[in-house]
């Protein structure tokens, strides 16, 4: 079967998370490869879009402003800053970078709920959750801490142990303690909004497993394993005071799931572009709702469940958007054979690199891009950023600059001296034949 032919393309790459800046494992695995793309798109002379925004709601905000004594939109607004101007440094060319703490996405994101709610699409339930009754609030899970039940690690978190890197929910940790009080939580019924992934199961079969064996098969394999288990109905929002607000009557005190509001933001932040500069982009509608464009989303490979089964179920609930056509993922980039990680602070971070090393955005660029950890997890090292500068730019391309620049110098020399020449002769030639008396009577 022939190619479908799309007349444009939008390009969105993963939301950063704007509780810390970005490093090279963010951008070796996704920010890279998709500026490549569009760029190369846009030689082609097509029409792309590159949408790109902070993503600023979720516990891990609200943890850190916490700990620094400071509001939420603080630590967002210090973040979201440092990330945009990391990505316009390293030549990031988004069309746009927004962010999720936007008028414009609060609406649209809102707006989105409202419509799964009213058409009862969304499954209401109650449940029990941990609360703490010193800090009087329900705790989401970064807000619990305890031993492990699997590898018995006293610190894991209720979202996962870091040890032995288990999912965890907040009830299955031993002795659980509250991270603001210190107290031990308890049990208390809530009630919550779901998307019932479990009924959009048999499509997401057909669309991915049988539509889309060309994804790469890391993609394409966590995508089979997720569906080849029974899918449950997951919760859409959280009992927190820092979000979107739940707009529905009986929510208060609630927020939209960060996963749910966060790939909103690609659209809203499409609808603000294009609001900002109509004569060029035209209706935001074209490029998420008509089946003439190309959506292909970058991301790592920790996302892919977000962006192939939680989203596209989103949006099929909604029933007007276009499904991704293709979702490129890389794997992870160790950092001098360990694993990069943010809690131990053991990372390159774009920010320091640019005041460590300026003007060498290009050097990080390539050695990043030769480095690709496209089919397995890959190794930086500084040995190996040295190398690639030494003996690949300075030496293997700066030769063949050189090389080329002293020939095109040689032969625009020798070209130069052969035309000149030929207007010698050629002037020679008409003044002798001027000069010539004429043989005719």
């Amino acid at each position: 079967m022939a190619e479908k032919k799309f007349k444009r393309t939008t390009v969105t790459s993963a939301l950063p998370y704007a509780n810390g800046g970005v490093h090279i494992g963010h951008l070796a695995g996704v920010y890279i490869p998709a500026d490549i793309y569009v760029r190369y798109l846009r030689l082609k002379k097509e029409d792309v879009m590159f949408i790109g925004g902070s993503d600023e709601h979720g516990v891990p905000i609200t943890v850190r402003a916490r700990k620094e004594g400071i509001t939420p939109q603080d630590v967002v607004d210090r973040y979201h800053k440092m990330i945009k101007d990391s990505f316009e440094e390293f030549g990031i060319s988004f069309d746009i970078y927004s962010r999720t703490t936007s008028e414009t996405h609060h609406k649209f994101a809102a707006d989105w709920f409202r419509k799964l709610y009213d058409e009862g699409k969304l499954v209401e339930e109650t449940t029990e959750q941990l609360y703490d009754e010193e800090a009087k609030q329900f705790l989401a899970d970064r807000y619990v801490t305890g031993e492990c039940p699997y590898c018995h690690n006293e610190g894991a978190y209720g979202d996962q142990c870091e040890k032995c890197g288990r999912d965890l929910s907040p009830t299955e940790l031993i002795n659980p303690k509250s991270t603001i009080s210190g107290s031990t939580p308890v049990l208390k019924s809530t009630k919550n909004w779901y998307l019932p992934l479990n009924e959009y199961q048999d499509w997401l079969k057909q669309w991915i497993l049988e539509g889309h064996k060309e994804w790469r098969p890391n993609v394409y394999g966590q995508c089979k394993s997720w569906l080849e288990m029974d899918l449950q109905p997951r919760a859409m929002t959280r009992d927190l005071n820092w979000g979107i607000p739940v707009p529905v009557e009986g929510a208060e005190g609630k927020v939209l799931y960060v996963w749910f509001d966060a790939p909103i933001g690609y659209v809203s932040n499409t609808v603000e572009l294009c609001k900002n500069q109509p004569e060029k982009w035209g209706n935001w509608e074209k490029w998420w709702q008509d089946e003439d464009t190309r959506l292909v989303h970058f991301i790592g490979k920790d996302n892919i469940v977000f962006h192939c089964i939680i989203f596209p179920v989103m949006m099929k609930a909604h029933g007007k958007y276009i499904m991704p056509d293709n979702v490129p993922s890389n794997e992870f980039l160790n950092l001098e054979n360990d694993k990069i990680s943010t809690s131990r602070n053991w990372a390159v971070w774009l920010h320091e690199y640019l005041v460590d090393m300026p003007g060498k955005q290009d050097v990080l660029r390539y050695v990043l891009t030769a480095n690709a950890p496209e089919t397995k997890d890959n190794n930086f090292t500084w040995k190996d950023f040295q190398d690639r500068n030494n003996n690949e730019l300075v030496a293997v391309y700066g030769n063949f600059v050189n090389r080329a620049l002293q020939l095109t110098k040689k032969y625009w020399r020798l070209w130069q001296n052969s035309r000149m020449s030929r207007l010698r002769w050629s002037h020679c030639s008409t003044s002798s034949s001027s000069a010539m008396p004429s043989s005719r009577p």
